[in-house]
């Protein structure tokens, strides 16, 4: 009984914002004390419509920018989690808050150097400096789902496959991989999401010429436009929520093959 209670009120959390969001963008003004708006029309909704290419545009943009961060973030922390989580040694603790600082510190307290030496480098401006500065930024929440994937199971399996003759390529696809996707699927979830969501980097090294729907979305939330900014804001959970559809019906997939889902 508790179970289906508790279900309903997450739904009832997550739901109702949502709700309000499409209140807002289908009502032409909704002002206090009114319960709903006065008058419903679908201005916003043929806004979208009108600028679909604009809007697919920045969207597919923060979506392959995205992407390509988890995917960086992966391959520069696979190692460092397989340390940390399988090694003891000094100044480990250290060494472990030092690369988890980066998920403490404001983006701003460090984006302008990270700025000026972007553009000594000529990665200003760029998809691939984008994609860099946000590796940097969110690669913590990566590091910290490995490390925790890890410790979830023992060395034996890599021990086991190491005495059939496997190599230490064969060794990571075969064996450590497939029990490590579900910290894969947390961890570069959480990095999709933050590197998805992120404006002020973005704009900062993308310098405007890398579109993201982010800087597209910000001018309306900025406006008096709460329905135009509402509905562009419904459509910002499109890529996230098929992503997240895409990865759970894959990877359940790929484990009912394997028998071990």
């Amino acid at each position: 009984m508790k179970r289906p209670l508790l279900l309903a009120l997450l739904a009832v959390l997550f739901l109702a914002p949502l709700a309000v969001l499409a209140v807002y963008s289908l009502g032409s003004g909704w002002a206090f004390p009114d319960l709903l708006p006065r008058r419903f029309d679908l201005r916003a909704v043929r806004y979208i419509a009108g600028e679909w290419q604009s809007v697919a545009k920045h969207l597919a943009s923060s979506t392959a920018y995205s992407l390509a961060t988890a995917a960086l973030t992966l391959v520069l922390t696979i190692a460092p989690a397989h340390l940390f989580a399988r090694r003891r040694f000094p100044g480990k603790v250290l060494l472990e808050g030092i690369l988890l600082a980066p998920a403490l510190v404001p983006a701003m307290t460090f984006s302008m150097g990270v700025h000026y030496m972007f553009i000594r480098a000529g990665l200003n401006d760029t998809m691939l400096g984008v994609v860099l500065v946000l590796s940097t930024f969110s690669y913590p929440y990566m590091l910290r789902a490995l490390v925790a994937g890890y410790q979830s199971f023992g060395e034996e399996y890599a021990l086991c496959a190491q005495n059939l003759g496997a190599g230490p390529l064969s060794r990571l696809w075969r064996v450590e991989l497939p029990l490590l996707m579900p910290a894969i699927v947390a961890g570069g979830s959480v990095v999709f999401l933050v590197a998805f969501s992120e404006y002020f980097l973005v704009f900062l090294i993308g310098g405007g010429r890398v579109p993201s729907f982010t800087g597209y979305l910000f001018p309306f939330l900025a406006s008096s436009d709460l329905g135009l900014a509402s509905a562009l804001t419904l459509v910002f959970f499109i890529a996230p929520l098929i992503l997240f559809v895409l990865v759970e019906l894959t990877v359940s997939r790929a484990y009912r093959r394997r028998g071990l889902y």
